[in-house]
């Protein structure tokens, strides 16, 4: 059984965070997130033209990029994570550049070196499965795809194709961190994407409170929080660890127990 689905036959729903590679002390928050309760972790890789990510990433990413973060630096961080951690599934998300630069299969390999479990490419759609998708596969890594809600019944069939790991929809149409849907819109997305698919899915984009990601954890199988760990890391530096494992807490805490209150 893979990582990712000993995380999600559990019988809860999962907190999947995110944090850039780079940005503060990225071990100790990384060992922050899990002590607090994170079921997958998401490593953004640095990167100068993060399109789909609202100021709070981009502010990130530009703050690892000074301190000279390189693609070999986030899988050595991802190595080390996966020593410290070997049951937590751990997602490096990124773009296009910096995956494919010196070759999909290169980057494949080093994923699976460092034990990564999937990977998010946020800018090489489904139709271009062939620039990245083969040899993720083949190197035994997941490619998580994206839907949103301009995904409609006739392009969903190639999202899923070659998809692993989980789904995970991007609850609004625009970029991280300002904005969040309406509940119902979320819940009918999620409805129509599970009848399509086996794989869980994880609802994200603009969730950024423990009682917005419980409300949404009653319908997903994974609720997705970024730019609330991302401000926490911009305030404190390198010091965030504690604050953020206790939002973390927070966060798990609503979402674990989010469909047991339903019932």
């Amino acid at each position: 059984m893979t990582r990712f689905a000993a995380t999600f036959a559990k019988p809860r729903p999962a907190l999947v965070t995110f944090i850039t590679a780079g940005d503060g002390d990225t071990a100790a928050n990384l060992d922050a997130l899990v002590a607090g309760g994170a079921d997958v972790i998401e490593l953004g890789m640095p990167f100068t033209d993060p399109m789909a990510d609202g100021p709070a990433i981009q502010a990130a990413n530009l703050r690892s990029l000074a301190k000279g973060t390189t693609t070999a630096d986030t899988f050595a961080m991802a190595a080390a994570f996966r020593k410290r951690h070997p049951d937590t599934p751990l997602v490096l998300m990124g773009y296009a550049n910096p995956m494919t630069i010196r070759g999909a299969d290169w980057f494949a390999a080093e994923c699976a070196k460092a034990g990564v479990d999937g990977v998010i490419c946020v800018d090489i759609p489904s139709e271009e499965d062939a620039e990245i998708g083969p040899a993720l596969r083949a190197a035994g890594v997941d490619l998580i795809r994206l839907a949103t809600p301009t995904t409609d019944a006739a392009r969903l069939p190639d999202v899923l194709n070659g998809a692993g790991g989980f789904l995970y929809y991007v609850s609004v149409a625009g970029i991280t961190g300002l904005q969040q849907a309406a509940q119902a819109s979320i819940e009918d997305a999620v409805a129509r994407l599970k009848a399509a698919t086996d794989l869980p899915v994880a609802v994200g984009f603009g969730v950024r409170t423990p009682e917005q990601a419980a409300q949404i954890a009653k319908v997903a199988d994974g609720v997705v929080v970024g730019s609330a760990f991302i401000d926490i890391i911009a305030e404190h530096g390198d010091a965030a660890a504690p604050h953020v494992e206790a939002f973390t807490r927070t966060l798990a805490d609503a979402i674990h127990g989010a469909k047991e209150i339903a019932a």
